[in-house]
């Protein structure tokens, strides 16, 4: 039996199979870099189908489940039979500021609603727009992909539904919600990897699945790389160090405070780890800094990194105290809109500078995951790596000096295995 896991995250959409044993059978990608970035839904539509005829046809028919990832906040309106009302919008639009005083007088104080490229924010500006009078569903990007294949409008998972106002704690919408009385449907919110419906009958015919393959209700593309990273122990936590750096940690209590940008999704309760259990939720807390991979690629080449890494002693403790950024503005772990860079004095010699930046984002990623104890957030006891930076065994090493607990690079790095792994636990009816 096969499970696939299919990720939409900014750059382009991938697909990754994967055994009972999580072994990868087979796995495909689509680039988004020659796409109309005006109006992506068309290119969401077709990279799906793409990427399903790229798996082997006979590995289709043994297919059992499917679980769709998408970037979080990234939303549409749908008419009553699904096609896309107007262009949607993207994770990081932010075109709904002048949302934030209403959203302010509604939402709890520190609630993920209050920004400006929330989902509800999104919605409420969209509510204002004339093409809203054709609108009967309010979707996300891994809902309606989901519904092209089960077929059934109107159904997330409460990790897309946090930022549309979803109270994960108690499982439902909140009372201030509800009393806004938008003349749109939101969706059903069901646990990450629920099986929705078995896929459509004519795309089981069309494309050689069984009609038994079970559609599941999909997360975010952040959390499918968590859940790919192989961490799921309170206390564990996932680096990425993309071009920015996020951190995200498993921790018995929740942490919000929209000040640092810092919110909570509940994770889906494994049946098969004993630490989670359905009376005692865990929650997934983290943060994003603005330093990070860009920083050093607008300083060196992939090849330079690689050759002056090797000539750097982790061991050697470096002076160089750096805030690195690209521009000024910081919102985690420090919040300061106007914080300065801080990239002086840089030495002459070039392997000092790279362990001079490699060394203070090692600081940072310290000081975010203190702060997140700080706040009441479980204590920190192993980190994963994912994104390019884990590549690095010099800053991996750097950084575990930083933290003082396990730093080990994350099993799998794709957030489509993530979203494979969510499939299969689903159709094993594992919450």
């Amino acid at each position: 039996m096969f499970y696939l896991g299919i990720d939409f995250g900014t750059s382009g959409a991938r697909s990754i199979v994967i055994d009972t044993n999580g072994n990868i059978i087979s796995q495909a990608s689509r680039n988004f870099a020659d796409c109309d970035n005006t109006n992506l839904a068309p290119t969401w539509h077709d990279s799906l189908w793409e990427l399903i005829l790229q798996i082997p046809e006979q590995l289709r028919s043994q297919i059992q489940a499917i679980a769709i990832n998408g970037t979080s906040a990234t939303v549409m309106l749908c008419d009553a039979v699904g096609n896309i009302i107007d262009t949607p919008l993207l994770y990081n639009d932010a075109r709904a500021a002048s949302i934030l005083p209403r959203l302010q007088a509604l939402a709890p104080p520190q609630h993920p609603v209050i920004s400006a490229t929330s989902s509800l924010a999104k919605l409420l500006w969209m509510q204002q727009q004339p093409s809203f009078q054709q609108a009967a569903y309010f979707l996300h990007q891994a809902d309606w992909l989901a519904f092209l294949l089960h077929g059934k409008l109107g159904i997330s998972d409460y990790h897309n539904a946090l930022k549309l106002g979803y109270d994960v704690a108690v499982l439902k919408y909140p009372e201030w919600l509800e009393n806004l009385e938008i003349p749109v449907k939101l969706p059903q919110v069901l646990s990450p990897g629920t099986p929705i419906a078995a896929i459509k009958s004519e795309i089981a015919r069309r494309y050689n699945f069984p009609t038994t393959c079970q559609i599941c209700a999909g997360t975010t593309d952040s959390i499918a790389a968590f859940f790919a990273s192989g961490a799921k122990t309170p206390g564990e936590a996932v680096t990425s160090l993309g071009s920015t750096l996020v951190i995200k940690l498993l921790s018995h209590t929740p942490i919000d405070n929209s000040a640092f940008g810092i919110y909570s999704h509940r994770f889906p309760n494994f049946a098969n780890s004993p630490h989670l259990t359905s009376t005692q939720p865990i929650w997934l807390v983290g943060g994003a800094s603005n330093t990070g991979g860009a920083i050093l690629r607008h300083f060196f080449t992939d090849e330079q990194l690689i050759q002056l890494s090797s000539q750097i002693d982790p061991q050697s403790p470096c002076e160089l105290d750096y805030y690195p950024l690209l521009k000024p503005g910081e919102r985690f772990p420090i919040n300061d809109a106007n914080l300065a860079p801080r990239l002086s004095p840089r030495p002459s010699d070039d392997r000092e500078f790279l362990h001079g930046l490699l060394s203070s984002m090692a600081r940072i990623e310290a000081q975010g995951y203190k702060l997140l104890q700080q706040l009441g957030a479980t204590p920190l006891v192993r980190v994963y790596t994912a994104g390019g930076g884990a590549k690095n065994p010099v800053w991996t090493e750097i950084r575990s000096q930083y933290l003082q607990v396990p730093v080990t690079n994350s099993r799998h790095r794709e957030a489509a295995y993530g979203s494979a792994l969510l499939a299969m636990w689903g159709s094993w009816g594992r919450w």
